[in-house]
């Protein structure tokens, strides 16, 4: 990004960056390539030399299989006496039960899909399969 100055936290999170597409075989080209840019570009990302934009984590986020967050957590707020922002504290769950919504809607749709006879045959299923997780 053409004007921001690099710190240690791009240097922690390109070490990140280098380690994660190491463990998942990737080479820098490869990765390089999925974002348009030169393998010599990645390599100062991974230095920390350059500060890598989101759309590029989010694409190596996604070549890795690994979550964004992997690559940020424990990374220093470069301004402890800043006030804490929005995706520093835990998100509050949307519901109480966050798959009661869910399970309606399956519930709806199965309704409206299936027979009472396949109901009830996938009703004991599902019981079967509970009493197997139990045990």
């Amino acid at each position: 990004m053409a004007g921001q100055k690099t710190d240690e936290r791009d240097v922690l999170l390109g070490r990140r960056i280098a380690e994660q597409r190491k463990r998942s075989k990737l080479t820098q080209r490869t990765v390089a390539d999925s974002f348009g840019m030169s393998a010599a570009q990645l390599q100062k990302y991974e230095k920390g030399v350059n500060r890598i934009s989101a759309i590029h984590l989010a694409i190596l986020s996604r070549l890795t299989n690994t979550p964004v967050s992997e690559f940020l957590d424990g990374i220093p707020h470069p301004d402890p006496e800043t006030e804490r922002g929005f995706s520093d504290n835990g998100q509050q769950p949307y519901a109480t039960d966050p798959w009661s919504d869910l399970a309606r809607a399956f519930a709806r749709q199965f309704v409206e899909t299936f027979s009472e006879d396949q109901r009830r045959e996938l009703s004991a299923a599902v019981e079967t399969l509970s009493r197997e997780l139990k045990s």
